[in-house]
């Protein structure tokens, strides 16, 4: 039984070896593109923190329910999932390695985000009259 698989075996590996065809060398052409252009990194939306932020985990968990691990990544991406539809508001993939418990968690959504950019800020503050800020560039 070991000879017949072994022949077929070597059947099967000497037919591909027979069956391939001549490499042919292509020339490509070269072609010169403009550079992409580096684009400004996304803005984020506003987000303001819901006032009972922790009633949304409910009193179903034990006292220290802020200690729960969340080491199990189908609990973190569950809980996050939940969390980004009932707030609109997503965890960004560089910060996921930082939420290790439920604490963690709740610090990200506790932080309010303002959707200006500092040119904006410049002209909502009191600025001087001979200072103004032209929006073409």
């Amino acid at each position: 039984m070991v000879v017949i698989i072994r022949r077929v075996f070597i059947e099967f590996w000497s037919q591909s070896r027979k069956e391939k065809e001549p490499v042919v060398a292509e020339t490509v052409k070269e072609v010169k593109k403009e550079p992409i252009p580096v684009r400004p990194p996304l803005r984020s939306q506003t987000y303001t923190p819901p006032e009972g932020l922790q009633s949304l985990f409910g009193s179903c968990f034990p006292s220290n329910w802020q200690d729960i691990s969340l080491e199990d990544g189908c609990l973190q991406f569950n809980l996050l999932a939940h969390l980004a539809y009932d707030l609109g508001h997503v965890v960004p993939n560089s910060r996921l390695h930082q939420l290790c418990r439920i604490r963690d968690v709740l610090g990200f959504y506790n932080v309010p985000i303002q959707d200006r950019s500092k040119f904006y800020e410049l002209n909502a503050s009191n600025l001087p009259p001979n200072l103004k800020i032209t929006w073409s560039y």
